[in-house]
């Protein structure tokens, strides 16, 4: 596939239709077997073209090819209390199928490393899929490596807990 331009933009969350971009790549990745094969509800898509322009603790990025939209990267600012620094946390980052493989999460993952040095972050973090295993060779040929605090302590894993409603 010729890919001529490249392009990646910070979305503006009051924009209605960057909004809709991103919830559409969003309920793409979830239909993605490496997002759970489950659709986002409607509920979840109306709350968040709600929800996302109030949010002033994240960003998101998507990387456009020839002017289309074909993934994202949704980000947490956080805090590291080691270094007494924010850091930010790549919480979802995708690619719509038919664009993976071709270099194109380097784009989304410069643009937050640029994103998280504006905002003097120590650090940018992610989590990834044990058997994604294209997503953890682009994440090491850009310089992310497993966290380990010191050596022999064990690499650190993601866990989580559902709050029941």
């Amino acid at each position: 596939m010729a890919m001529n331009k490249i392009q990646t933009v910070k979305v503006n969350y009051q924009d209605q239709t960057q909004l809709v971009e991103l919830i559409s790549l969003l309920n793409s990745y979830a239909l993605d077997p490496l997002g759970g094969s489950k659709a986002l509800s409607t509920d979840v898509q109306q709350r968040l073209l709600t929800e996302l322009p109030l949010q002033t603790n994240m960003f998101s990025i998507l990387v456009r090819v020839d002017g289309k939209s074909v993934g994202f990267c949704n980000c947490l600012w956080g805090f590291s209390t080691f270094a007494a620094q924010p850091l930010v946390n790549i919480h979802d980052l995708a690619l719509l199928p038919e664009y993976r493989g071709q270099g194109l999460s380097r784009f989304l993952l410069q643009a937050v490393v640029e994103e998280a040095e504006k905002g003097e972050a120590v650090k940018v973090t992610l989590e990834v899929l044990g058997n994604n295993h294209t997503a953890q060779q682009a994440y090491r040929r850009f310089g992310f490596a497993p966290y380990e605090l010191s050596e022999g302590a064990g690499i650190a894993e993601f866990w989580q807990y559902f709050i029941e409603s």
